[in-house]
């Protein structure tokens, strides 16, 4: 049996197991969550999915999720 493992891997280089897929594009907290749109405010820490890499071992496959931030400036535009 194959194990499913999810990683998101912060710009500062940190890297963190989440539990759901996530998309690229996508829009995500700090917590690798979703984020509903409009957003409530530009006041908040967000990021990218801007690539998405799988890698396969004997026992699991391994998603890497690259994450981009977005700074204040941009999130206006979703708000």
């Amino acid at each position: 049996m194959i194990e499913t493992v999810r990683m998101i891997h912060y710009p500062e280089g940190d890297t963190r197991e989440i539990s759901r897929p996530i998309r690229h594009g996508m829009l995500v907290d700090i917590n690798g969550a979703e984020l509903s749109l409009p957003l409530p405010t530009i006041r908040m820490i967000a990021y990218r999915v801007w690539k998405i890499t799988t890698e396969q071992t004997r026992n699991e496959e391994i998603t890497h999720y690259w994450l981009e931030q977005i700074f204040p400036d941009e999130l206006r535009e979703w708000t």
